[in-house]
């Protein structure tokens, strides 16, 4: 909207111009002389113009007695200044981040530790998202980018669909010293894996200059769910979104046992209502909303519909969002994207 008032108010302000120098020309021909026959074209000069900007806004204009060309002139001087106006605005509007190109990226974390991500990057993108697969973790991503395992995981199968909502999808990987099963297991709550995960946000907010969001996926809410409350002010992310979150277990500590209060950024839930996992049971979900008690923001988001095959834990049950992965990641992206 910016632009196009800026190129409506340019096109006026140049065609006023135009009609202004060929006023002066035909109907005043001293003073169009005196200005030194300042006219369209490029070979015109910059001191006729000079001339020309210096007798409008100096209103010599006046003595003439001219009704059409006052006119002209004091569109003149409406125009030049809602150009410069309209200028600095569509410059502050434009996204000022740097642009990160799609594909396989490796960084630093702790000494002697690389992270591996997979970057999906639209035109121009509005937010980051990492992506946190469920299960072990292990996506075990090559260099060039081919996926070992959990691709068919409902976020990392998903992220084209996110970048098509102008997000820029990060999936994450276990880190390099954790490339063999567990992988993630026994993992994903401690402070090496909280500092994996906050390099991977500075290096995303140095690199593209955009908020940071994480988003987890069944396991990967507890990953997600832990850093959050391990993080804090300027290392924080911007934002959590937990879909289909571990709400019981009994060999780790699912989300709703985490120090949920620590979190002070918004947090969406997402999770679908007849979800068959066990440990994701929709009737439990109080556990987790009653402990959101200090974000500044939240919300459950509830689905139904779509596919059931298999495992009832695994990607292509009611539990992935099989078959409505569209609809899930489109109200995601609006969600967090809203002012």
């Amino acid at each position: 909207m910016l632009s196009f008032a800026f190129l409506a108010v340019l096109v006026f302000a140049l065609a006023n111009g135009a009609w202004l120098m060929r006023r002066l020309e035909t109907a005043h021909a001293t003073v169009w002389n005196d200005l030194g026959r300042p006219n369209f074209t490029l070979s015109t000069g910059l001191r006729p113009r000079l001339a020309l900007v210096r007798f409008v806004w100096s209103q010599e204009f006046r003595r003439l007695g001219d009704a059409a060309l006052s006119l002209c002139c004091r569109l003149a001087m409406i125009a030049e200044p809602l150009l410069v106006v309209l200028f600095i605005m569509l410059v502050s509007a434009t996204p000022a981040h740097a642009q990160i190109p799609s594909g396989v990226v490796d960084i630093p974390t702790r000494p002697g530790i690389t992270q591996r991500l997979v970057v999906v990057a639209p035109p121009e993108p509005k937010a980051a998202v990492i992506l946190f697969a469920g299960g072990l973790g292990g996506l075990q991503i090559t260099p060039e980018g081919v996926f070992k395992g959990g691709e068919g995981n409902f976020l990392v199968r998903s992220r084209q669909l996110f970048a098509n909502q102008g997000l820029l999808a990060v999936v994450i990987d276990a880190p390099s010293d954790r490339q063999t099963p567990p992988f993630l297991g026994g993992y994903r709550q401690t402070p090496e894996h909280a500092e994996d995960v906050k390099a991977v946000i500075a290096w995303l907010r140095s690199q593209a200059k955009l908020p940071v969001w994480l988003i987890g996926t069944s396991r990967g809410t507890q990953s997600v769910g832990y850093v959050a409350t391990e993080l804090a002010g300027q290392d924080a992310p911007d934002g959590i979104v937990l879909t289909s979150s571990i709400l019981f277990d009994n060999k780790s500590r699912a989300v709703p046992r985490m120090p949920l209060e620590k979190i002070r950024t918004p947090v969406l839930v997402v999770h679908h209502e007849l979800d068959g996992c066990r440990l994701c049971a929709f009737a439990d979900m109080p556990l987790l909303m009653e402990q959101l008690v200090n974000v500044p923001r939240k919300e459950l988001l509830t689905f139904t519909g779509g596919l059931n095959v298999g495992d009832p834990c695994e990607a292509r049950a009611y539990h992935g969002f099989n078959g409505i992965e569209p609809e899930v990641v489109q109200r995601i992206a609006a969600w967090l994207l809203a002012k």
